[in-house]
């Protein structure tokens, strides 16, 4: 698929200046990779959002499966942020900057903000964005505390968070788990949690722990 969708459509649309128009392909093939990974999808709590409103949403993360999952999901187009490594691979990486996938670096600081910058650039322009808070995939079962880069996002550009608990993705292509079982990810969507009027300085850690809370409690943890 990445060959012969990825290899003429990249130049053609980077030519015309139209790289957003990668998208459908996009949706196309993550939905693809989840049906070859025998996994299907079942989304609860969508009803909870606003179709005109953008969101930042914050999910936690045990598995190769979530990004794909995430990223179909929303019921709208969003962008995501990813490891700078997921973004190396030839073809899929310059696709994924095409559709607003933004690499972050969290070994460099500097390097860290300027993509937590351009997320915010994306978000002005009128777009919702999906982090996986932790910051990095946990071990099957467990949720890590929360990084704060997705509530400066959310506060910054003044937009509701809405916490979101991925099930099930552990077991079925969990972390150092070399094999993939087929089953069904459920996805919940928890209430928007409102960032009008808050600020980084006073605000940020509360966003953070309640956001954290409404995922632990679906969780179970």
């Amino acid at each position: 698929m990445l060959l012969v969708i990825g290899i003429p459509t990249l130049p053609l649309f980077w030519l015309l200046r139209k790289k957003m128009w990668l998208y459908p392909f996009a949706f196309f093939g993550a939905r693809m990779w989840l049906r070859a990974c025998g996994a299907e999808v079942r989304v609860t709590g969508l009803e909870r959002l606003d179709k005109d409103t953008n969101y930042v949403f914050a999910s936690n993360h045990r598995s190769y499966l979530d990004t794909a999952t995430i990223f179909t999901s929303m019921g709208r187009k969003i962008g995501l942020v990813a490891k700078k490594e997921l973004l190396k691979a030839p073809i899929m990486g310059q696709g994924m900057g095409f559709v607003n996938i933004i690499a972050i670096d969290r070994s460099d600081p500097d390097r860290a903000r300027e993509s937590m910058d351009r997320a915010r650039e994306v978000m002005q322009a009128g777009s919702s964005f999906g982090v996986f808070a932790e910051g990095t995939r946990a071990m099957p079962g467990e949720l890590l505390p929360f990084k704060k880069g997705a509530f400066h996002l959310a506060i910054q550009t003044q937009t509701p968070v809405v916490p979101v608990a991925m099930k099930q993705t552990d077991w079925m292509m969990g972390k150092k788990q070399g094999t993939c079982f087929p089953g069904t990810i459920e996805v919940v969507i928890c209430d928007p949690i409102p960032t009008k009027g808050m600020t980084v300085e006073s605000d940020l850690m509360d966003l953070l722990t309640r956001t954290r809370e409404a995922v632990a409690r679906e969780l179970g943890k």
